[in-house]
């Protein structure tokens, strides 16, 4: 299978999740022993890759656009980043 139809396949599937997920009640606080303030609490999936699109400085929807785990390695990243380990 090439990149280009396994890229799209997860593009599709992206999108059902996206939908899926908003139907979805979800619990926003406490997240793995870490209080979340109330106004990322409110906020939709969409809302929150534009806070974090905002906070350092990305273009529109550069966030939102990478694939699941090239957020979760940027993520990873930053954390590692914040708590000054290499």
């Amino acid at each position: 299978m090439t990149q280009w139809l396994r890229k799209k396949i997860i593009s599709v599937m992206g999108n059902v999740y996206v939908w899926l997920d908003k139907g979805l009640v979800h619990h926003t606080s406490p997240i793995l022993g870490v209080d979340i303030d109330e106004d990322l609490q409110a906020k939709s999936r969409r809302e929150l890759c534009q806070h974090i699109e905002n906070k350092f400085g990305w273009d529109r929807d550069a966030f939102w656009s990478l694939e699941s785990t090239q957020k979760i390695r940027l993520c990873c990243q930053k954390a590692r980043d914040l708590r000054g380990e290499e």
